[in-house]
């Protein structure tokens, strides 16, 4: 149910629990040298330290989905507010890698518990009018915590606090938990659905099952130089994802509450939508990667220097989020399309520049880089918002964990695809390195020009809105929708 009036301060709790979420996966990038030398790990430890957050992450999320609709969202998410900050502190004290990997797979899992509770809350709190503007601000969240991520993690470094090294890329994330949690069980409501019902244990073990065989080679193939067990992986997840998609039809046939309701994936609006963020984030995450890697190999700038190259497609962002905001309400699908075409264009344009012959310089990949975020901006916030517009609140859970999850995959298929095109190319033994990763990064923006093209082409599929920019509601079921469930009177976090 939406309520009349939009309590901004409960969504701004929720937006900082996905910036943490979000952070995580990017700060540590740059703390793996520091952390390799402290502890003594091994390349493969080094690897897994930086992995095993992504893994359980991915795997959890659709299952964290869930829990929130069944158990109450509010609840759900102090649980992983927790997790997650524990765990942060855990990483930030351990003295071997083992215990840094194992503190890391704790913080994805809270990190998974987190950010479906964050769609959900959007989803259930926010009055229609206003959801283009709150989802606007969760892009810009999520923007801000994949560019930003690198930066913060070279400053906290650089500064050396107290001697701590690589610390305090963990230690950050400790006071702020503890005081995002603490507002979140006075300021949240709590929501649910309306009958206690148990969840999907099935379900649960054959998707993660799922998840795990298709992320897990997603992850180690390039280390692994894609061995035969990768392939093994990705092909044996195809009957588990058979066998759930059964498992789930025949639970729903019972009457019973199944995991994700496949129903869900008639409504075109969420169909399209999934696989629009699928594909937008197969882009993003590695573009940005093999960005990183350019710059600070290729052009042997430091980690805040190359964090102050994409500072300006940052800022750019932001506003364009903002915008994307104010524009949706009247102009709806429009503007998804001209960002999807604004993006495709970025790409080309820095394609074009590193294949031409032009110098490889930050001077001349800071403006396609804003060009990309143009259209990124006008893009990728309002996609999240049409992914989940027109679904049952009594699936909002469910729906922002597979919305979640749709990032998290496409953000490893992205990786591996991109990282087999780019370290294809870039040699950083070569002679001429920074001609080499001029190369490299030509050929990845044009695999990411192939992707902005197939989301460009994607975006057409969603359904236009009504004038004024209000969705039609869809249900999966072919009865009219169940009423919404009331939000709970705020109390204590252990409550409903």
């Amino acid at each position: 149910m939406k309520t009349a009036t939009t309590p901004w301060g409960a969504v701004s709790i929720v937006l900082v629990g996905a910036f943490l979420a979000v952070l995580d996966s990017f700060i540590v990038i740059v703390a793996g040298p520091s952390i390799q030398a402290d502890l003594g790990a091994s390349d493969g430890q080094l690897q897994w330290i930086l992995a095993g957050y992504q893994l359980t992450y991915a795997v959890v999320l659709i299952t964290g989905g869930r829990l929130g609709d069944l158990y109450g969202r509010r609840r759900i998410f102090v649980i992983g507010i927790g997790l997650f900050t524990v765990a942060s502190a855990v990483c930030a004290v351990a003295q071997s890698a083992g215990t840094l990997i194992g503190a890391r797979f704790v913080q994805g899992l809270g990190a998974a518990l987190i950010l479906p509770q964050v769609y959900a809350f959007l989803t259930v709190l926010v009055a229609e009018r206003d959801r283009p503007r709150a989802f606007g601000a969760l892009g810009m969240v999520i923007g801000l915590a994949t560019t930003a991520g690198q930066l913060v993690g070279g400053v906290l470094i650089g500064a050396d606090l107290l001697g701590s090294g690589w610390r305090p890329v963990f230690w950050i994330n400790v006071p702020i938990g503890l005081v995002v949690g603490l507002l979140a069980c006075r300021r949240l409501p709590d929501s649910g659905t309306a009958q206690a019902r148990r969840l999907d244990r099935p379900g649960v073990a054959i998707l993660s099952a799922a998840l795990f065989l298709i992320t897990f080679p997603l992850i180690q193939g390039h280390q692994a130089g894609w061995s035969w067990w990768t392939w093994a992986c990705l092909a044996a997840s195809i009957p588990c994802l058979v066998a759930f998609v059964l498992v789930e039809r025949r639970i729903g046939a019972r009457g019973g509450d199944p995991l994700v309701r496949i129903p869900l994936f008639r409504i075109r609006s969420f169909s399209a939508g999934i696989l629009l963020v699928f594909v937008i984030y197969t882009a993003l995450t590695s573009y940005y990667l093999v960005l990183s890697i350019s710059l600070q190999d290729g052009l042997g700038l430091s980690a805040i220097q190359a964090g102050l190259v994409y500072t300006p497609a940052a800022v750019t962002f932001f506003l364009f989020s903002l915008l994307a905001g104010k524009l949706v309400p009247s102009h709806g699908r429009r503007v998804l399309e001209a960002g999807a075409v604004v993006l495709a264009l970025g790409y080309a344009a820095t394609a074009v520049i590193l294949i031409s012959g032009h110098a490889f310089t930050p001077g001349a990949v800071i403006p396609t880089l804003m060009l990309q975020s143009a259209g990124g901006g006008l893009l990728i916030t309002p996609s999240l918002n049409a992914a989940l517009s027109r679904v049952d609140p009594e699936d909002a859970g469910a729906a922002s964990g597979v919305l979640s999850t749709a990032q998290q995959i496409g953000g490893a298929v992205g990786v591996a695809v991109i990282g087999v095109v780019f370290f294809g190319v870039f040699d950083a033994t070569a002679g001429d390195r920074t001609a080499s990763a001029a190369h490299g990064l030509a050929m990845a923006s044009l695999v990411t020009l192939a992707a902005a093209m197939l989301a460009t082409a994607l975006v057409f599929l969603l359904p236009k809105s009504r004038p004024g920019g209000e969705p039609v509601r869809e249900s999966p079921r072919d009865t009219e929708p169940a009423e919404a469930v009331p939000l709970r009177p705020t109390g204590s976090c252990g409550r409903r």
